[in-house]
């Protein structure tokens, strides 16, 4: 009741108002209770016939057969539309989430470039208390060249040409390169 309204005229006139949509809603509830059941007892007599009871044993059995046949159907029947709905479901959850996706979604800016070192990076990241110097060259490792000195003796370098001149025309053409004085 609305203690809004001060005057009781209203407030009456609130109140049978009330009370008429309460009873026109029961009404409706006890007819709509009743359709359902005549509803249910219409397809009750259409798809289930009166059940009469055989008096041999072979056709207790072949009843037996048909009503498992029967449950079968129904099964199956039951199992297509459970996938059809398991179905349903997961494209609706497919579909809520690309909603969201593209609710959610917005143009990332483009980011400049900036020029940093890596210490002031890890400043940056841990803040002015923590004191962090990084040297990445000092984490480098460290090869030590070994230095090959073998006594080579180069002897004489007439006679290193005269050996190597097994080939033809090679010890000419380093004759006529560097001894002649035309070029």
């Amino acid at each position: 009741v609305p203690e809004k309204h001060r005057n009781p005229l209203v407030l009456m006139n609130t109140l049978v108002l009330q009370s008429l949509m309460l009873q026109i809603a029961q009404v409706r509830l006890k007819k709509e209770v009743e359709e359902t059941e005549a509803e249910k007892n219409k397809y009750l007599a259409e798809n289930c016939p009166p059940l009469s009871l055989p008096g041999s044993l072979q056709e207790l059995q072949d009843l037996c057969k048909k009503i498992h046949q029967n449950i079968d159907k129904v099964d199956e029947e039951r199992y297509d539309l459970a996938s059809k709905v398991s179905k349903g479901d997961k494209e609706i959850e497919d579909l809520k989430i690309n909603v969201v996706d593209l609710i959610g979604k917005f143009k990332k800016p483009a980011l400049k470039k900036v020029r940093m070192s890596a210490d002031a990076m890890l400043a940056a990241l841990l803040g002015s208390k923590h004191k962090v110097t990084l040297d990445l060259r000092a984490n480098l490792k460290q090869v030590k060249k070994e230095v090959k000195e073998e006594a080579v003796d180069v002897g004489d370098w007439r006679k290193n040409i005269e050996d190597k001149a097994g080939m033809d025309g090679r010890k000419k053409m380093f004759e006529v390169m560097f001894l002649s004085p035309s070029s």
